[in-house]
């Protein structure tokens, strides 16, 4: 795992270098980099992956006292991010809060970003998004102290699968989740930063439908992949993104939640792999 020191703090990431085309792949809150393991290990045959672990929750280090952690600062990290790697056309994949921030670096026409690819995430006025969102984003009133009390349930899978939790996120993804919680569990620190970003999420409820209002501006290719059986995503979100990016087309996918890296990360691999290939002429010509 490489890390580096960035504004806000130090930030760890994979990297599979190569020369193929560069992938960042961004995951969502009380999640890490793991996320997209299976999905790497399928992209990373031909194109370069690079997976940071972004503080929201489920981060080692903790971040400065401060620094921005609402999820516009983060969007920023990431574009520090690309900016001290010097890569340069990108394709920025986003999964479940990944995705709100892939939107809002959109927005922002980032030129190091050629395409973007929203998987199963925050749109419109899904933010914070079901039942799972709404209840996580309440417990960030608490103290710090009192929030990690709440948080200490997770150890319990029975608790995890509720649908308050990561339950309605992911059908086969259990372990992968338990091991995300560990920071959050252990770390004073963490806890405190992961407050810090949900109370800045409950502070901006209209941010997601900002958002979208730039989406129609957006003239590079787009590709949305919905979880068909998504209980946290509307599919309809899905296809209204699809409508409002300029250059997108849909895919949708069977038999999975949100977290569509962890139910079906051969399917989604292979829809990012083609959506690459397809449109890598009218990017760089």
């Amino acid at each position: 795992m490489n890390h580096l020191d960035l504004s806000a703090g130090t930030i760890h990431y994979e990297d599979t270098g190569g020369d193929g085309p560069t992938l960042v792949l961004l995951h969502g809150l009380l999640m890490d980099g793991s996320l997209w393991d299976d999905v790497v290990a399928d992209l990373a045959v031909d194109h370069r992956c690079v997976v940071p672990t972004l503080p929201l929750g489920a981060h080692r280090h903790a971040m400065h006292a401060d620094a921005d952690l609402s999820l516009r600062g983060i969007a920023r990290l990431v574009t520090e991010l690309v900016e001290r790697l010097d890569v340069r056309d990108i394709t920025l994949v986003g999964n479940d809060t990944g995705g709100a921030i892939v939107q809002l670096l959109a927005g922002n026409a980032v030129t190091e970003i050629s395409r973007i690819v929203l998987v199963s995430c925050d749109a419109f006025d899904n933010f914070p998004p079901g039942l799972t969102g709404r209840t996580l984003v309440r417990t960030g009133k608490l103290p710090p102290a009192l929030f990690g009390l709440f948080m200490q349930q997770m150890r319990l899978r029975p608790v995890r699968r509720l649908p308050i939790a990561f339950g309605w996120l992911t059908r086969r993804g259990d372990a992968t989740t338990a091991r995300w919680m560990r920071p959050i569990l252990r770390q004073r620190e963490i806890r405190r930063d992961t407050v810090r970003v949900l109370r800045a999420i409950a502070a901006d409820p209209h941010l997601m439908l900002d958002a979208a209002a730039s989406l129609p501006g957006y003239p590079r290719p787009a590709l949305v992949v919905w979880a068909s059986d998504d209980r946290v995503m509307p599919l309809d979100h899905g296809r209204r993104l699809a409508e409002l990016l300029p250059q997108a087309r849909l895919v949708e996918i069977a038999d999975s939640f949100t977290l569509v890296p962890l139910d079906q990360p051969a399917q989604l691999a292979q829809g990012i792999r083609e959506f690459v290939r397809a449109t890598a002429t009218s990017t760089t010509g």
